[in-house]
């Protein structure tokens, strides 16, 4: 799928952000000169071919008070990597789970799945969780908490 001049108006639109409104999507539409109905319609089919990624709120973590925000490393074997990232991906705490490659000798770790918790203990008990469900099949781990909020933004196109 290509994008027309109709596509790439609402991806500059929203790329920031949907408006903080109640109709986020009416906004949108006001703003381009069409109804709600089509800029929901084409960034739905834009999501379907990959285009738009996912259209997501993004919290602020330490805002809602969540300041052990840690990205588990895992060390699983490569040929169960998608099996166990599913399950841990299926984990209502993991807001985010991937595959990523190895770089041996120094870096061991292939699968990565983010816990948030508002103490030390909340975040080391959703650990504890993925590695009892991981069991035998994580060679071992390490957490990387964060220590500052960077600004989350993706590809932005310009007029």
């Amino acid at each position: 799928m290509t994008i027309d001049a109709i596509d790439r108006q609402i991806i500059q639109a929203t790329q920031a952000g949907l408006p903080l409104v109640a109709e986020p999507y009416q906004a949108v539409a006001e703003q381009l000169g069409l109804s709600a109905q089509e800029v929901m319609l084409r960034m739905a089919d834009m999501q379907e071919a990959g285009i738009i990624r996912r259209i997501a709120a993004v919290p602020n973590h330490y805002k809602i008070g969540y300041r052990y925000n840690g990205m588990t490393v895992w060390d699983v074997d490569d040929g169960h990597v998608d099996m166990l990232g599913q399950r841990v991906a299926e984990l209502p705490f993991v807001s985010h789970c991937y595959q990523r490659p190895r770089y041996l000798p120094d870096w061991p770790y292939n699968l990565f799945a983010m816990v948030h918790g508002k103490t030390e203990q909340d975040a080391e008990r959703q650990v504890a969780i993925i590695a009892e469900l991981l069991g035998t099949d994580a060679r071992r781990h390490t957490v990387l908490y964060s220590t500052k909020i960077l600004k989350k933004t993706g590809l932005r196109i310009g007029g």
